[in-house]
């Protein structure tokens, strides 16, 4: 991993460069990557210049979204038809011609898990429990510093006595998924085999801001049939398995113009 990543929107002809003539598919996060982070999940708000630039690729070459939001919020959110959708980490995939479940069996265990938590963190202000099909995000945002201590005890009480689930982190959030050798990075490959994507001809580019998004780094990074492209969304320098860095959304979707405009003119 590096601190120092080179810009993808500052260096866009050495970017480009780095496609070595194959085509981009695309694959994009959601919520620090194209909508800048909100107070609440509902909050955070794709600028609609960016969903046309995503309208406008989508033309140009494959897209899809991979995301820890549920799969139906992600889609609603994103409002671009034809896309394919990755929910849940990518526990939950969908797209033209595409469904595909991971961990359907594990849904009762997320069940007993919610309860707990509800009934642990109801009490403590400011606490969102997020219960998604495949997942269940426990927000911190906006809970007092003196009481963040006790949500992450309760979250770590929840996981440690259901072994059936495990806990990752966000910004600013807690998360329990499936304990399953699943992420957005397996998501990543498993879509370019079932969407015939892996051929020598196709790279796939995936852009992400925080530390769920390294596993779809680390899964494209390296050598053979299914390495790719990282980007780094991020306004601070910071570890990285991705190759290259874009500062915010705004320059997110920025770059995301540049390379469809670069992408019509063949």
């Amino acid at each position: 991993m590096t601190f120092s990543t080179p810009s993808a929107f500052a260096d866009f002809d050495a970017f480009t460069a780095a496609l070595a003539g194959r085509n981009p598919a695309l694959f994009l996060d959601y919520d620090g990557t194209l909508a800048a982070i909100a107070p609440r999940p509902e909050l955070a708000v794709m600028p609609e210049q960016a969903r046309a630039v995503v309208r406008r690729l989508s033309a140009l070459c494959p897209v899809a979204f991979v995301s820890g939001r549920d799969l139906d919020d992600l889609a609603g959110m994103v409002a671009v038809d034809g896309l394919v959708y990755a929910g849940s980490h990518g526990f939950d995939l969908r797209g033209p011609d595409l469904r595909r479940q991971v961990g359907v069996e594990y849904l009762p265990d997320l069940d007993d898990a919610e309860r707990h938590l509800r009934g642990h963190l109801d009490g403590i202000a400011g606490t969102l429990v997020e219960r998604k099909r495949f997942a269940i995000a426990i927000h911190t945002r906006q809970v007092a510093p003196p009481d963040k201590p006790a949500v992450a005890d309760a979250v770590r009480e929840a996981v440690e006595t259901r072994p059936r689930l495990r806990m990752t982190g966000g910004k600013e959030l807690f998360e329990l998924r499936p304990n399953l050798p699943w992420d957005k990075g397996r998501a990543v490959l498993a879509l370019l085999e079932a969407l015939g994507l892996d051929g020598e001809g196709t790279v796939p580019v995936y852009l992400g801001d925080d530390e769920t998004d390294e596993d779809a780094f680390r899964a494209l990074a390296g050598s053979g049939p299914a390495a790719g492209i990282g980007i780094r969304v991020m306004e601070t320098p910071a570890p990285t398995a991705a190759g290259w860095s874009l500062h915010d959304p705004d320059e997110a979707a920025a770059f995301l113009g540049r390379l469809a405009d670069w992408l019509a003119a063949g």
